[in-house]
């Protein structure tokens, strides 16, 4: 994977083969700064990475300038693989170990953007989940986005809160947000 824009565009990021992840496609990834780029100042938010695996995303928002970046994801290698890149390329990411669903029903925090990546194979009724705890316990701010990266089999469009959806070869971004 490569950082596409920002600082430190062009740089290569190489995961450990053994991390249980899938990161978002390059050509995927660019499409979604695309669109985000014209919604958002990147050093004016805060971002919350779901299910952040490699911290791919992560990163793209923090070689953009995003200055508050918090990645959450159940597995120890992956929050230690984010904290090591993060280190190395000097970048304000702040890692949660936590399982994804149990840290939205304790968060407090209120983001701009919230991503989440979780695994293609979930049934609908745990991606449903994802949305609800976001705006259950509004951790968006008024002008929030929620993204929820997904195979392109899968439909979130009954979802409460769905704006709509964007395809990208097998991948699919669904946005949600207040105001929709």
């Amino acid at each position: 994977m490569r950082i596409i824009s920002g600082e430190y565009k062009g740089r290569r990021i190489t995961a450990p083969k053994k991390l249980p992840v899938r990161p978002t496609t390059d050509m995927a990834k660019e499409a979604l700064f695309n669109i985000l780029n014209n919604q958002y100042f990147f050093d004016d938010i805060s971002v919350l990475d779901l299910f952040s695996g490699t911290g791919n995303i992560s990163y793209e928002f923090a070689s953009r300038g995003t200055l508050e970046i918090i990645a959450v994801d159940a597995n120890f290698g992956c929050i230690k693989f984010i904290n090591q890149t993060a280190k190395s390329f000097k970048m304000p990411i702040k890692t949660i170990k936590s399982d994804v669903f149990k840290f939205l029903e304790n968060s407090k925090l209120k983001h701009s953007i919230i991503f989440a990546d979780p695994p293609y194979n979930f049934e609908l009724e745990q991606f449903s989940k994802i949305p609800e705890l976001v705006f259950k316990n509004q951790l968006l701010s008024d002008s929030g986005l929620l993204v929820i990266e997904h195979s392109k089999h899968t439909n979130l469009s009954e979802f409460p809160n769905y704006s709509h959806s964007k395809s990208y070869g097998g991948n699919m971004f669904s946005f949600f947000g207040m105001n929709t």
